[in-house]
């Protein structure tokens, strides 16, 4: 009888401590899942804030272009901040226009490959679902845009996977032509301006992109019809990547009309500035 009672408080001692491990034991691990949920909640906030100032940042971009193209010489720094994202170049777009001068049938008046900026995020930070795709200025989708005010450039966010450069939610400035109509005496003119951006140095020495007008040039034809289509050089980045509702525009002139064309060379560098 000695011994059982002995037995039975050597019991009693043992199970409050073996408890007391268990406990311990079991608030480490729910304390080290709070943590790593949290962390990662916490880095997914950071990058889906990044990807929301891309968007503004790029908007920014988009308007430099304008200001720069038609000055020759003149020269915007852009900076940005990111840790997961990262800006490139990629020559990706080309811009070809045809004429009809007499007879109805068109010729070719001009054609030139444009590069295109886009800021990328991993998918592996920050993802918005494959084959997203969000306008984000101007609302009008064609790469033709008519007015004094319209703008010479699109901004755009776009998830395409996969890609051969990566996987990446990426926000996006493409040049577009923009196009004013105006009449002097009996002549009327239709003006496209088109900005050609090219990629200059690339160091990345720090998050920011430099632009500088390079050239700037004219030409001018009188037609009676216009036409312009847009194609894809570049492997991979075809329409369903830059979502035009199509990709011949053509414009029909009243009367006796002439075609100017501006077009302006645009250095795009990378990370030169501090």
């Amino acid at each position: 009888m000695v011994l059982n009672a002995k037995k039975s408080r050597s019991n009693k001692a043992t199970s409050p401590a073996i408890s007391a491990v268990i406990m311990t034991g079991v608030m480490v691990t729910l304390i080290t899942i709070a943590f790593a949920f949290a962390s990662n909640f916490l880095l997914l906030r950071i990058a889906e804030s990044e990807f929301f100032s891309a968007k503004q940042f790029m908007q920014t971009l988009g308007l430099q272009i304008d200001d720069v193209a038609w000055v020759v010489g003149r020269t915007e720094t852009v900076r940005y901040s990111s840790k997961y994202g990262d800006v490139d170049f990629k020559s990706a777009l080309n811009y070809t226009i045809y004429v009809s001068i007499e007879n109805g049938s068109y010729q070719k008046f001009y054609t030139s490959t444009t590069g295109i900026i886009c800021f990328n995020m991993p998918v592996k930070h920050y993802t918005v679902g494959n084959d997203y795709f969000e306008m984000i200025y101007p609302s009008a989708a064609s790469f033709l845009l008519s007015g004094a005010s319209a703008p010479v450039s699109k901004i755009f966010a776009v998830e395409k996977l996969p890609m051969t450069d990566g996987s990446f939610a990426r926000v996006v400035v493409i040049p577009t032509i923009r196009m004013l109509n105006l009449s002097i005496g009996n002549t009327n003119y239709i003006r496209l301006y088109l900005p050609l951006l090219l990629e200059g140095e690339n160091p990345k020495h720090s998050q920011s992109i430099t632009l500088t007008g390079k050239s700037f040039s004219k030409m001018g034809e009188t037609v009676t019809g216009i036409k312009i289509e847009v194609s894809f050089p570049l492997a991979g980045f075809d329409n369903f990547f830059f979502n035009f509702p199509q990709t011949e525009e053509s414009i029909s002139p009243v009367g006796e009309t002439v075609l100017e064309l501006y077009t302006s060379e645009v250095d795009v560098a990378l990370g030169v500035h501090a």
